[in-house]
């Protein structure tokens, strides 16, 4: 697909897509609005860079994951100006990729999705960001509930897979 093309296509998607982007970040995060405008701009912006590498049909998915990460960087960037503190570095991607798994566990992972999809849509929420990496006390802000709300979901969660694990 050539640049004009793939730029189209981002457009009309745009159409779509946006409003859908915007709820899911709302829902999802407890975050100013200019966060959630600058975290959908941003993965736009992406989504335009890397529009290729994004299977089509997939895209809002894309999207919101990577309108997520942009937003939770930004608050945590906002939480340290206002502490006084530098923020972290951030860690490039490139050094955490992992090769391809063979067929045996491509199957099993896809089996331990099915079970991550079985849970509360909260939960899976919560899981999805302390899978990328963020403590609970950075998802407590980021969702506007307790660092023990955040530790006893979490704790439910991994409960309910556990005895989905078990014969």
């Amino acid at each position: 697909m050539t640049k004009r093309a793939d730029d189209g296509r981002v457009h009309d998607l745009y159409n779509d897509l946006q409003p859908q982007l915007v709820r899911i970040l709302v829902s999802n995060l407890q975050a100013p609005e200019w966060i959630v405008d600058d975290a959908c701009q941003s993965a736009w912006s992406s989504l335009l860079e890397h529009g290729g590498a994004v299977a089509a049909g997939g895209e809002l998915g894309w999207l919101s994951t990577t309108a997520t990460r942009a937003a939770l960087r930004l608050l945590r960037r906002e939480r340290s100006a206002e502490c006084g503190e530098e923020p972290p570095p951030l860690v490039s991607l490139d050094a955490l990729r992992v090769p391809e798994p063979g067929p045996a566990r491509s199957f099993e992972l896809r089996e331990r999705l099915a079970e991550v999809k079985r849970l509360p849509l909260r939960q899976q929420r919560l899981l999805m960001l302390h899978g990328f990496g963020y403590e609970y006390d950075e998802i407590a802000a980021a969702t506007g509930e307790s660092r023990r709300t955040i530790a006893r979901q979490l704790t439910r969660a991994r409960r309910q897979l556990r005895l989905a694990d078990e014969p």
